[in-house]
């Protein structure tokens, strides 16, 4: 008899192999997004560890495609839906059998937003989620990034390849670090100390030790920042009838864009903008400014070594004109 849910299934039969033998809590959403509810995932499977360190090992269901198709349907597919399942390692007391329900509220989050934007998260990405991951009690963990489940890793389902993409969580300072530096270099370091990379929301940050926190600086140093896509709120930027071109930021944020600037285009990296349906890549590439249209309205900014240099200086509140530039300005306001 063929199953209704291929898909699942082959989560399951892999979940098998570390976990034989054993019930994990699943949860389930009540009123399923397809059928018009608020939580794109079906599920979300918690599995008590012990070993190496007592942990939470959650696994999503609802990224990929889980279950059977219509007949009628033989487009044959890479990868299952998109591609990926969450997991998510969250430590844990030995005697705890509460599971962390935050943090299957949390992947739900993710997972809206994946459905939302159609913009799909891979091994290697980080995001900011605009606060601390967890509210009551408090904790420094402020920030994701993503890598592939160090255990689960990928496997093929009816439906195609499916990564079991694990969520991790960072603080504050780190996610800095990754921002300004690079995410698999700071998550070589996390692997260096834990290499399940389990989240410990009471964990102080690695920047703490001074060994490591030279470690980071020296990459930073030497490579620049790797993060070439900088997501800020606020930013806005237009092109007047003459060609003048005016790039608009909030004060809150434009000590971290200065900072992009010298660590992305102070490196020779592009850097793309965006906010509020603006989008703007800043190049370093040609000796003399250049204006280029992208599609869907983007533009291409190639600044000078003058304008690179004079740009961080600037993003100060006010007005000015970018040294080396014909016509392009900044706007910081508060």
């Amino acid at each position: 008899m063929n199953s209704e849910a291929p898909g699942w299934d082959a989560i399951d039969t892999r979940l098998e192999q570390f976990y034989p033998g054993v019930e994990p809590r699943h949860f389930a959403t009540m009123h399923r997004f397809a059928l018009g509810g608020p939580d794109p995932l079906d599920g979300v499977s918690f599995y008590p560890r012990a070993e190496p360190v007592p942990h939470w090992h959650l696994v999503s269901y609802g990224m990929s495609e889980l279950y059977a198709r219509d007949e009628s349907d033989t487009e044959e597919t890479e990868e299952s839906g998109w591609g990926f399942e969450f997991s998510f390692r969250i430590a844990r007391s030995i005697d705890d059998d509460e599971p962390p329900m935050w943090a299957a509220d949390l992947l739900q989050y993710l997972a809206r937003y994946v459905f939302s934007s159609g913009n799909w998260f891979e091994a290697g990405h980080h995001l900011d989620p605009g606060g601390p991951l967890r509210q009551d009690p408090p904790t420094a963990m402020r920030g994701l990034a993503f890598v592939e489940d160090p255990e689960l890793g990928t496997i093929g389902t009816p439906h195609g390849r499916l990564q079991f993409l694990q969520v991790v969580g960072i603080t504050a300072d780190e996610y800095d670090a990754i921002r300004q530096w690079d995410v698999h270099g700071v998550l070589k370091l996390l692997t260096e100390r834990d290499p399940l990379l389990i989240t410990d929301l009471d964990r102080p940050s690695i920047t703490d030790d001074p060994d490591t926190r030279a470690l980071i600086d020296a990459g930073r140093e030497r490579d620049g920042s790797s993060s070439g896509l900088f997501m800020i709120a606020g930013f806005g930027a237009t092109v007047d009838d003459s060609g003048a071109v005016l790039l608009r930021f909030k004060e809150v944020n434009a000590g971290l864009v200065a900072q992009a600037v010298r660590d992305r285009l102070g490196h020779g990296r592009d850097l793309i903008l965006d906010g509020d349906g603006h989008v703007r890549t800043l190049v370093r590439r040609a000796p003399a400014y250049a204006v280029r249209p992208l599609e869907g309205g983007a533009l291409e900014l190639d600044l000078p070594s003058e304008a690179v240099d004079a740009l961080p200086g600037l993003l100060t509140p006010g007005r000015r004109p970018v040294p080396g530039t014909d016509r392009l300005s900044v706007e910081v306001t508060d």
